[in-house]
């Protein structure tokens, strides 16, 4: 916690125990204050005693309603001297003590309740959560400043010495990681014009440079990224990011006959490729839309994997539009009703045959490999919702399926009962 805040935490207090000190050392005191009233009672008494006794010798009271009207008058003096707002037993040394005590209690009671709420109640850790987000965001502000100066400090020393090979290279993958794709672009596109008599060196450059050009345009296949693919493919027809981007808009397109040529591929001419796992996830995501077994490599290696053959009861043929999203997944026996994979199709796709693996978790750690029986279920949902709602087909395998003992056989599932 800064600095800031606790002065103003202080201050606060601080101001809060005013009320509570100044009554005490700098209001007036009860006896101070009973000593006026008795003074203003004996002026009072004066003046009236003077009154009396003008009217005696004026002749408007006689001698006896005037002796009685003193004696009357000297009983009231009495009465308001005697009278005292202190209480038997409790004089005014007592209760300054006792109001001591209160302010003692206040001064240590007032800034750690204070404290103590703010702990439970307040936002000490948003607080410290928000400066620190805060203190990253401006030290990345001003890295990515550093970083545009020094990348156009490199871009310059280029434009004089333009055959450093290494230099274009760093400043598109600077640009890159400033998202200044079409900068980056342009870098790898000079590289490629520097090293246009090597081939495979010039499709690489060509590649990069069609993969900036895609992030450019957020993701879309446009006449200026096709382009630039097609000068990379026709130096190296395998070069692998341009199969990868071309991969990636067929599985965009739904065309994953066409995702998986272009990513096994990759596979093959790259195997040692960073982003191979990856790569294999989405080859294996491919065979599922497409309703066929995933082959063998391309399951997560040492997982738990169980294939699912679903089916429509015959009565519902014809009655479910082709389009309708169709799920299969399975669920831990007895365990918590969130799905350890998942496999998402079409209902034109029936009867299927899906394989679910521990790559189909839909949150880490929670995977098949984690359960020991799952149940093994189908669902065809209209609105494309994974939550079941009703009017949904669903179907369910009749016994769970223990893990540890499962044979590789398919797991017969048949969609034949409405989600009411």
């Amino acid at each position: 916690m800064t600095t800031a805040f606790w002065l103003t935490l202080a201050a606060l207090i601080g101001l809060a125990l005013v009320f509570v000190l100044y009554p005490l050392f700098f209001g007036r005191s009860q006896k101070a204050d009973v000593d006026d009233i008795r003074h203003q009672n004996l002026l009072a008494y004066r003046s009236r005693l003077a009154e009396l006794d003008a009217d005696h010798e004026a002749g408007v009271i006689d001698t006896p309603t005037h002796a009685q009207m003193k004696e009357e008058l000297a009983g009231t003096l009495l009465d308001d001297v005697d009278r005292s707002p202190e209480s038997p037993g409790r004089g005014p040394g007592r209760s300054r003590r006792a109001a001591l005590v209160v302010v003692l209690i206040s001064v240590v009671a007032v800034p750690a309740v204070s404290l103590w709420l703010y702990r439970d109640w307040g936002g000490v850790d948003q607080l410290e959560q928000y400066r620190t987000m805060l203190a990253l965001q401006q030290a990345d502000q001003g890295r990515n400043q550093k970083m545009a100066a020094l990348a156009e400090q490199l871009r310059d020393r280029l434009m004089d010495s333009p055959d450093n090979l290494d230099g274009w290279a760093m400043l598109g993958r600077t640009y890159m990681s400033l998202e200044n794709y079409d900068e980056a672009a342009w870098a790898f596109e000079q590289l490629a014009g520097q090293v246009d008599e090597v081939p495979r060196e010039a499709a690489t450059a060509w590649g990069l440079a069609a993969q900036a050009r895609f992030f450019a345009s957020k993701g879309a296949m446009t006449p200026v990224v096709t382009s630039t693919i097609d000068k990379a493919r026709s130096r190296n027809p395998d070069e692998v990011n341009a199969l990868g981007l071309l991969g990636i808009h067929a599985f965009e397109q739904q065309d994953y006959r066409e995702a998986i040529r272009y990513w096994e591929r990759i596979i093959q001419v790259a195997p040692d490729h960073p982003q191979l796992p990856s790569i294999k996830q989405g080859v294996a995501e491919a065979y599922r839309r497409l309703g066929e077994p995933v082959p063998e490599q391309l399951l997560a290696s040492g997982g738990a994997a169980v294939k699912v053959k679903v089916t429509l009861a015959d009565n519902l043929r014809g009655k479910i539009k082709p389009d309708t999203t169709l799920f299969v997944f399975a669920k831990a026996a007895g365990g918590s009703p969130m799905p350890l994979a998942v496999a998402r199709l079409q209902a034109g796709q029936l009867p299927v045959t899906v394989t679910l693996d521990d790559s189909m978790a839909m949150a880490p750690g929670n995977t098949l490999s984690s359960a020991d029986q799952v149940i093994v279920s189908a669902r065809l949902s209209p609105s494309g919702n994974a939550i079941p709602q009703s009017g949904d087909w669903q179907g369910s395998a009749s016994d769970p399926v223990r893990l540890a003992e499962y044979d590789g056989q398919p797991v017969a599932v048949t969609i034949d009962r409405q989600v009411p």
